[in-house]
């Protein structure tokens, strides 16, 4: 199977219980390619956990979700050492992290302190326990949801906490035709019970590295610069879009290429990815609050000079 096909396979997986949500998909799969990690963001019932649930079966990865709340500790997320009092020892016990996928399900409704226990899980893929570094299951991948129009007893991530996430996403709502549709075909039973594994993990981990090989010009590289570079500079920015910032929005244009069967990333790429990849890593000034960062990202697109074919 080649490496688009094995793409289009998780996709058309997805779609057997996603209905409507055929371009979000497409973005999660993106996220998922390049290596990163997800953050969707949307009010209840929108589909968010069946996403990611969706995924977890797609690549025939292993799935474990935490529910987040107040009273969550970091040592439910990580694991425990456990003392053994029949031999005197300490055991480490792993934690829900421990998978290939992690569901960190509103996690704005835990405490910061544990908020940040997912920081060196998602940059390092480890956790670090007593002094011991115990590597994650590769590939590993945390989406994370969040109610945002709910601020009753939640905690802000943190700009170091989202700047770990590859994208920000959003599940719009679905149509008449697409609401329909999806009632019939929830109406005898959850499609996800008969959800089959599209891919091992193995053939994503495969996928992952190659999209490392997508061809990207230097061009191209300018350009995503020169977005990045606008965004920090630009007058309503408090905060812009890091480094890392710049790294993500390379390796998901990448991924994007590998998924519509390119061997080289196009300007339209960028174009498309610059929204979900940098709106959650800037910050508006207070004066201008009436501007979101994907009016700001917008505005900044129409004033980059995009490169041209014959210059790639």
């Amino acid at each position: 199977m080649s490496l688009s096909a094995a793409a289009d396979s998780i996709m058309r997986n997805m779609k057997k219980v996603m209905i409507g949500q055929d371009d979000v998909i497409e973005l999660v799969l993106t996220c998922a390619l390049a290596g990163g990690h997800l953050l969707l963001e949307d009010v209840p019932g929108t589909g968010k956990t069946t996403m990611a649930k969706a995924l977890a079966i797609s690549i025939g990865g292993e799935f474990h979700r935490v529910q987040f709340t107040p009273d969550l500790l970091p040592s439910d997320i990580t694991g425990t050492r456990i003392y053994r009092p029949d031999n005197g020892t300490f055991t480490f016990v792993p934690g829900p992290v421990f998978t290939h996928v992690l569901l960190a399900d509103e996690i704005n409704r835990a405490t910061p302190r544990t908020q940040s226990a997912l920081l060196e899980c998602m940059e390092e893929l480890q956790v670090t326990e007593g002094g011991v570094t115990y590597p994650l299951a590769s590939p590993f991948l945390v989406i994370a949801t969040q109610n945002p129009v709910e601020t009753q007893g939640t905690f802000m991530l943190p700009e170091a906490q989202l700047d770990r996430f590859l994208m920000r996403l959003s599940m719009h709502m679905p149509d008449i035709d697409s609401t329909v549709g999806m009632m019939e075909r929830f109406q005898e039973s959850n499609p996800l019970e008969t959800l089959k594994e599209a891919v091992n993990p193995q053939e994503l981990l495969e996928s992952i590295g190659a999209t490392r090989k997508i061809h990207i010009s230097q061009d191209i590289l300018r350009y995503i610069a020169k977005i990045c570079e606008a965004a920090r500079n630009h007058d309503s920015v408090r905060l812009g879009p890091s480094p890392r910032a710049a790294l993500a929005l390379m390796r998901s244009a990448q991924a994007y290429a590998l998924i519509h069967g390119r061997s080289y990333v196009i300007p339209d790429d960028v174009k498309t990815l610059t929204l979900p990849v940098l709106s959650h890593r800037i910050l508006i000034r207070g004066a201008a609050n009436n501007k979101s960062s994907a009016d700001l990202l917008q505005d900044v697109l129409q004033h980059i000079e995009v490169p041209t074919e014959e210059r790639l």
